[in-house]
């Protein structure tokens, strides 16, 4: 039976490629977009303010379904108001 020693190199060298490979899957599960977004996805992705997503909501430039309550906002909407490609 033989016996391998580990080093502090060798447990740096292992949490770097954990921390990568936690990375990779996690960005790989972040490129599943959903459908609808809150406004809060809605306030990071064009980075206005809440009462800006409202003003754009109430003038019909960007449009929502209310569910409950909550706005809902589709993200191809979202993105061609990025994109300048508004209807």
């Amino acid at each position: 039976m033989a016996i391998e020693i580990l080093t502090k190199d060798d447990l740096e060298a292992f949490r770097k490629t954990l921390l990568h490979d936690i990375t990779l899957l996690l960005s790989e599960k972040q490129q599943d977009k959903k459908e609808w977004l809150r406004c809060a996805d809605v306030r990071k992705m064009l980075e206005i303010s809440t009462g800006t997503v409202q003003n754009l909501r109430i003038s019909g430039k960007l449009k929502s379904q209310k569910v409950g309550g909550i706005h809902f906002y589709k993200l191809t909407d979202v993105e061609n108001m990025i994109s300048g490609k508004t209807k």
